[in-house]
């Protein structure tokens, strides 16, 4: 907490009523200390910007949670693109393994909801 307060200039009486309000997230050592990770500077400086434009610490962290859910849904929504675009490519493989006329039905068979589908999937990874 120290070298926290040292970095940003914010005070440990401070860093301890934010960590208290759940604003901040310590991690406790094996020797019971707290420590901070890398990102706390960085939420520290959006504690205070947004203080200095007068939002209360309640609405600071109801702003900084939904922020992190958003962090969150991206990243999951990426990881699930991932997964999405292996799957068309081994789909788009194998298809491309059947013979033309095989080819050729199966095209066929894929409804118009599918294709704008796979489009737009297409479109979202690249």
């Amino acid at each position: 907490m120290g070298e926290l307060a040292e970095i940003t200039g914010i005070t440990k009486r401070t860093i301890d009523y934010y960590t208290n309000l759940g604003l901040l997230k310590a991690e406790r050592s094996t020797s019971n200390y707290r420590y901070y990770p890398q990102e706390a500077i960085v939420r520290l400086q959006k504690i205070e910007e947004k203080k200095e434009q007068g939002m209360s610490l309640e609405k600071i962290k109801h702003e900084l949670e939904k922020e992190n859910v958003e962090e969150i849904d991206i990243q999951e929504i990426r990881l699930h693109m991932q997964y999405l675009e292996k799957e068309v490519s081994t789909l788009l493989e194998q298809i491309n393994n059947k013979e033309e006329t095989t080819q050729h039905t199966i095209k066929q068979n894929i409804s118009s909801d599918s294709v704008a589908l796979m489009q737009s999937l297409l479109l979202l990874i690249t």
